[in-house]
């Protein structure tokens, strides 16, 4: 999962040399970065109930060999649509999401889901490895080698993969789309899908977006902002398997109870720092940790939602936090084109993160009523 979400951040650290090449506006710029992640997002979905019928090692398989093809094209395109066009199916990496963890959901009983799922997320270093590579490659080869590389190392990843796992045994009756989508009549996909778009949401937009704050607001260059980026989504990822252990021990609204509380009070202090590096910085390290732990203990959540159908709850609600990585970069070029600042794009985030503290205790509190009612 590392490599391929190396591919699906591939346009963010680089996007101001594309933007420079391509003679783009911020909001062209913003479009670019987001596009990946719109079908990476949607495609969660069908992705994931493929892997419930399928399997996880032949759905991942042909979905990073149809990588190969976008990347490929990416190199040749001299228009800016065309590679918008390239960029819109280079997405198709953000839906292994959905079929890994899926595919490492069945090998491990609910009590571990958690951490080991939590583990599973750690794949998400891709970004940091993109953040950290990929500038470095542009500068060095060329736009074209940056697209190139990558189609070259899917192959190799893809490889590796087939021969290196086994799947488990296909189910003797396999589900149909419409069965599959049953979870949809079940609130807990959809206030899971809420919390995910803002945690994993933010998790991608901050990761695509950073090194556009980092150039724009304090001039930082393109390589370093990429290295600051990489240290973003280490730290995001890294944690997430606490989050992921901690749900386990404490419970997943708990945990989420102190992730959003956090999230609104660092979303207040990003809108207030935009002009102190060092404050900006730190809100963002925090932002990182909250975020990381967040994603860990909803995922602890998704299995119990339906344990048959758990390729269906995983892609909507990775469909969900895909969705929040969309958004957010084109509202953010949309704010700053006509205000000439970030400053509202941080307090819709910090009311966005109040629903959601929202949602989460009024659902935990059903939740309790329910079980005292049972227990009458």
């Amino acid at each position: 999962m590392m490599a391929s979400f190396v591919i699906w951040g591939v346009f963010s650290p680089i996007a101001g040399q594309i933007q420079e090449l391509f003679q783009l506006s911020t909001i062209q710029k913003s479009l670019l970065i987001a596009a990946p992640v719109l079908l990476g997002s949607i495609l969660r979905i069908p992705m994931g109930i493929y892997t419930d019928r399928f399997g996880g090692k032949r759905v991942f398989a042909m979905t990073m060999l149809f990588l190969t093809i976008p990347l490929l094209l990416a190199g040749f395109v001299h228009t800016y649509w065309m590679l918008l066009i390239c960029a819109l199916f280079i997405g198709m990496a953000g839906t292994t999401f959905a079929i890994s963890l899926t595919y490492v959901s069945r090998w491990f009983p609910p009590e571990r889901q958690g951490l080991v799922l939590g583990l599973a997320g750690l794949g998400n270093l891709g970004g940091a490895v993109a953040s950290f590579s990929l500038p470095f490659v542009f500068n060095q080869y060329g736009f074209q080698w940056v697209f190139w590389s990558l189609a070259i190392m899917i192959v190799l990843v893809t490889a590796i993969f087939w021969i290196g796992t086994k799947d488990l045994p296909s189910p003797s009756q396999k589900k149909t789309f419409k069965q599959s989508m049953v979870v949809l009549k079940d609130q807990s996909t959809w206030y899971l899908s809420l919390f995910y778009f803002l945690t994993f949401g933010g998790f991608v937009a901050f990761g695509a977006y950073l090194p556009t704050f980092l150039k724009d607001l304090f001039h930082v260059s393109a390589t370093d902002a990429g290295l600051k980026t990489a240290g973003f989504v280490v730290i995001a990822t890294l944690i997430r398997p606490l989050g992921g252990y901690l749900a386990d021990r404490i419970g997943s609204r708990s945990v989420l109870a102190v992730v959003f509380t956090g999230m609104i009070i660092t979303s207040l202090a990003l809108a207030g720092s935009m002009h102190q590096f060092t404050s900006f910085s730190i809100c963002c390290l925090v932002a990182a940790t909250l975020l990381g732990i967040g994603n860990g203990a909803v995922f602890k959540m998704v299995p119990e939602v339906s344990s048959g159908n758990t390729g269906a709850v995983t892609g909507i609600v990775g469909a969900a936090g895909g969705l929040g990585g969309f958004f957010p970069p084109i509202v953010l070029g949309i704010v700053k084109d006509l205000s000439g600042a970030y400053t509202l794009g941080f307090v819709m985030l910090m009311v966005f993160a109040c629903a959601c503290l929202w949602m989460n205790l009024a659902t935990r509190r059903m939740l309790l009523n329910k079980q005292r009612t049972l227990a009458s």
